[in-house]
């Protein structure tokens, strides 16, 4: 009989989606606004396991000091109207959370998602890898503007400025 022919088994590599995060304590935000629930983005962002905790930490701290920035003025005068923190500032409840607070949070996913998809658009460099990046680009730009609706929601100002020329 001729003989028989064994394949090698096949093997499968993926990255754990979302990677172990037990270590994925809170990143502390600065006193007046909320922390921010690393596990909690990781589960809404629907991030994968190619963005490794330290990865995730880092993005989120510039996206929190950028969002900060562009609401310290806003926070100011909450301070000044006697507002401790955002929590404390008078805003519509949605379930158990402050509008108000769903608006930050989404401001701040937003910029880390942006920032991500940035980040690792550049691991593939074959060709379909640059095509799959040239469509993840006007997905960084859908992010970037959610964060700049989610600003503007907190600040009360329109969304679009139009001008006619």
């Amino acid at each position: 009989p001729p003989p028989t022919l064994i394949s090698p088994p096949m093997t499968f590599l993926a990255t754990q989606s979302p990677p172990a995060t037990a270590d994925e304590g809170p990143l502390e935000n600065d006193g007046w606004f909320p922390d921010i629930d690393m596990q909690a983005l990781r589960k809404t962002a629907r991030l994968d396991g190619t963005v490794t905790p330290e990865r995730l930490r880092h993005a989120s701290q510039m996206a929190v000091m950028s969002v900060n920035s562009e609401l310290g003025s806003w926070a100011d005068l909450q301070r000044q109207a006697g507002h401790a923190s955002l929590l404390d500032v008078p805003a519509t409840q949605l379930g158990q959370k402050s509008w108000l607070e769903l608006c930050y949070l989404r401001a701040v996913y937003s910029a880390v998602q942006a920032d991500l998809v940035e980040a690792y658009r550049n691991q593939d460099t074959t060709g379909a890898g640059d095509k799959k990046a040239d469509a993840m680009e006007p997905k960084a730009d859908e992010y970037r503007r959610n964060m700049r609706w989610a600003i503007s929601d907190m600040l009360g100002i329109r969304r679009t400025t139009v001008e006619l020329i």
